[in-house]
């Protein structure tokens, strides 16, 4: 049973229906037996918002969550302590947090970013 914990921004892509997302990607997700969305991405989103970084309304992403079929995984007290655990491979605190929940929950992580791949075999780089 995989269970899947996106990237903030591979979790943009799906529900902007980007064309980054390519066909294995899109199969590889429909396979999974339940897909997470971390409360930390939705921070990461209105943060990114506020200081102009980004054009997305935070409310309509969370909403989103829900209506892709995906569940909202809260930050727990034992995420946040798991950064501390972590190596320095990466300086995105964001990152570091969905690392930590992967790691915590027995998820694998979908990410772009390949140096999130150092931290763990649960890191699957697309």
């Amino acid at each position: 049973m995989v269970r899947l914990l996106l990237d903030t921004h591979i979790f943009l892509w799906v529900v902007n229906q980007s064309p980054r997302l390519n066909a294995k990607t899109r199969s590889f997700l429909e396979s999974a037996a339940a897909i997470y969305v971390s409360s930390a991405s939705i921070w990461e989103i209105a943060i990114k918002v506020r200081l102009g970084k980004m054009k997305a309304d935070p409310d309509a992403m969370l909403s989103l969550i829900g209506a892709s079929g995906f569940k909202e995984l809260p930050v727990l007290g034992r995420h946040a302590t798991g950064v501390a655990k972590l190596p320095l491979h990466h300086g995105d605190p964001f990152d570091r947090l969905l690392v930590a929940q992967a790691i915590s929950e027995l998820m694998h992580l979908v990410t772009e970013d390949p140096h999130l791949a150092a931290y763990s075999d649960l890191v699957i780089t697309v």
